[in-house]
C-alpha cells in the first residue's frame, strides 16, 4: 500500500494511492494514519480494503506528512562512501547517529523556509525507514521485520550551523528541514530496500544520483545498531544517509540553496517530493 494524508495543514485526511496513481479517501475506514494503523495488525486491516473500492479524491490537494505519531526522528550520517569522500571525511567504522528535531517535520511539497542568518543551505535525498513494531536489542537478521514501510526524506541541512560545533543537530533540526513523503510505502511493495534508485534535482538540474545498494551500513544493520541503545517505537523514522552530490561537496566552489530554488526528489517506488525554498519572514 501507498498510504498518505491529504488536505490543509492540521486538517489532513487519510488516503491511499491506487494502482493508477490516483488518490483515494480512507477516512471512512480510519480516522488517521498513525502508529496503530501502521502496526502489523493495522496494516492487515487496511489491506482488506482495495483502493479501487474507496472514494476517488478529486483535484490535486496538498499532501501532508504521510502519517502522524513520529516520536523520534533518527538520522544517519556519512552512510555512502562517495559522500564521505566529497565531505573530506573518513568512512565511518560504525553508523554515525544524530537526531533531527520533530519540529522540523514538513510535508513533502511544502516550502522549505531558509532560517534566519542562514548562508549555506543544502540538500540531501535520503531513504526513510518507518518503524512498525517495537525494536529493542534486535539482531540484523530480524531487523527488517520491525519495518512498516519506507518513504523519501529530504535531510535539509544548514552547513554553517552544522559545522559550527561537533554536534550536527543545530544544522539539521531547524523548522521545515525534514520533508517526509509523499507516501508511506509498505514493505510488501518494496521488497529489497537496498536496490532503490535515488535522484535529486535543483531547478531542473540533476545534482544527486545514487542507489541504496551503495550504503555503507544497510537498513537492517542500522535498525539493529540503533536498537542496541534506544528502543525504536512504532512511528519512529530513521533517515539513512545521502549519496554524493550535495552542494557542500561541489568543487572548487560549493553551491548552496537560495530563496526561489526548487528541489525535486525521487526514489524508485516511493514517489516524488518537490519543495521551493523561501526566505524566513517573521
Amino acid at each position: 500500500m501507498k498510504l498518505c494524508r491529504y488536505g490543509k495543514p492540521g486538517y489532513e485526511k487519510p488516503g491511499v494511492i491506487d494502482a493508477d496513481g490516483k488518490l483515494r479517501d480512507l477516512s471512512k475506514v480510519v480516522d488517521n494514519i498513525g502508529p496503530n494503523e501502521i502496526s502489523p495488525r493495522g496494516l492487515k486491516m487496511l489491506s482488506r480494503h482495495k483502493p479501487e473500492s474507496l472514494p476517488l479524491v478529486n483535484g490535486a490537494p496538498r499532501l501532508g506528512v504521510p502519517y502522524v505519531g513520529i516520536g523520534k526522528f533518527v538520522a544517519i550520517g556519512l552512510n555512502y562512501s562517495d559522500h564521505a569522500k566529497e565531505a573530506g571525511l573518513p568512512i565511518p567504522a560504525e553508523p554515525i547517529v544524530f537526531m533531527k528535531a520533530t519540529t522540523c517535520i514538513n510535508g513533502p511539497n511544502d516550502d522549505v523556509i531558509q532560517p534566519k542568518n542562514s548562508t549555506k543551505l543544502d540538500w540531501e535525498i535520503e531513504l526513510g525507514i518507518v518503524i512498525g513494531t517495537q525494536a529493542r536489542y534486535v539482531d540484523e537478521a530480524s531487523a527488517l521485520e520491525h519495518v512498516a514501510g519506507y518513504c523519501i526524506v529530504n535531510d535539509v541541512s544548514e552547513r554553517a550551523f552544522q559545522m559550527a560545533t561537533t554536534q550536527w543537530d543545530k544544522g539539521k533540526g531547524f523548522d521545515t528541514s525534514g520533508p517526509i513523503g509523499p507516501w508511506l510505502v509498505t514493505t510488501d511493495e518494496i521488497g529489497d530496500p537496498q536496490r532503490l534508485d535515488m535522484a535529486l534535482d535543483v531547478n531542473g538540474k540533476r545534482m544527486q544520483t545514487g542507489n541504496t545498494r551503495t550504503m555503507v551500513f544497510s537498513c537492517a544493520k542500522i535498525i539493529s545498531h540503533v536498537s542496541q541503545y534506544m528502543t525504536l517505537l512504532p512511528g519512529d523514522i530513521i533517515c539513512t544517509g545521502t549519496p554524493p552530490g550535495v552542494g557542500l561537496g561541489i568543487k572548487p566552489n560549493p553551491v548552496f540553496l537560495k530563496p526561489g530554488d526548487v528541489m525535486t526528489l525521487k526514489i524508485s517506488g516511493l514517489g516524488e517530493q518537490r519543495q521551493k525554498v523561501v526566505a524566513y519572514s517573521g
